[in-house]
């Protein structure tokens, strides 16, 4: 279950969701590599208007849960807390669950929460098919080892499909935009975004698009998974919100427009603008 991966190599550190201001500009890297432009790096229109909508209710987050009934048998939900995991402290075992939702169609995103120190040697987080194997002997980065489940390595960098039948070598690095002397390392929580219209996985993190993960998804029945080899780690998922393949309505567009040439620090004036009480509370998603 072992050590955090370390050596002589560059820390690229992120701070988590409370702690400031990032030390990592992927800006910066932007400007060096005028590859990364491209639409594998450009924030999706319907991302930013997902993510813009008020976060889905409980009864909806524990809709799209970890499922009780599809988990390796050293992991159990908690009672207190349906949308966190515990893992038994089992040696030489590396364990998975499925969210309970398989998504074959629109937007979806939720938010893991993994903190860093309980992660181990190899902490993985994906999508899989029902197929996918949730359970291994030995330590292993079981999540995107076969054809039927797509994982990033959250502590090698590395993005994973059939890793079993490739070299090592042939893994490609994520976020991509990284120099081969440099890591990532994360902070305790991420965004998962699964794209089933696009066929497409991404990954955000502290508010910064990492870009397309994997693509090629599109037609098959993903379930959110992870796969974890710390003994007592406790990792969380909380469905963020979705959106359907339909084009959105005039009415869903204009709100949008209108928010964001207000700019979020100044949502909270919507209030005193000279509009009826019906479209205030409208462009507030009330």
């Amino acid at each position: 279950m072992g050590q955090k991966i370390s050596g002589g190599i560059k820390s690229v550190d992120v701070r988590g969701e409370s702690g400031g201001s990032p030390s990592y500009r992927p800006t910066a890297h932007r400007r060096q590599h005028p590859e990364l432009r491209g639409p594998d790096f450009s924030r999706p229109p319907r991302l930013d208007l997902l993510l813009d909508m008020p976060c889905a209710g409980l009864e909806t987050q524990l809709r799209h849960a970890w499922n009780p009934d599809d988990r390796s048998l050293n992991i159990f939900i908690k009672e207190e807390d349906k949308l966190t995991f515990h893992r038994h402290p089992v040696a030489q075992s590396t364990d998975c669950i499925r969210g309970r939702v398989g998504y074959t169609r629109g937007l979806h995103v939720w938010k893991i929460h993994w903190p860093a120190r309980q992660r181990g040697t190899h902490a993985v987080v994906g999508v899989a098919t029902s197929e996918a194997p949730l359970h291994s002997v030995g330590y292993t980065a079981l999540v995107g080892s076969d054809c039927e489940s797509w994982g990033w390595d959250l502590g090698r960098n590395r993005l994973y499909h059939d890793s079993k039948n490739r070299a090592h070598s042939s893994l490609p690095s994520y976020p991509p935009f990284l120099e081969s002397d440099e890591s990532f390392t994360l902070p305790d929580s991420l965004l998962v975004i699964l794209d089933m219209d696009e066929g497409t996985l991404s990954f955000m993190v502290d508010g910064q698009y990492l870009g397309v993960a994997f693509r090629g998804l599109k037609g098959k029945k993903l379930h959110p998974i992870v796969s974890a080899v710390w003994g007592h780690c406790e990792i969380s998922m909380k469905y963020i919100n979705g959106l359907d393949p339909e084009p959105l309505p005039l009415m869903d567009l204009c709100r949008r427009a209108a928010r964001l040439a207000l700019g979020r620090e100044r949502l909270q004036e919507i209030e005193s603008l000279p509009l009826p009480q019906s479209l205030k509370n409208y462009l507030q998603y009330q």
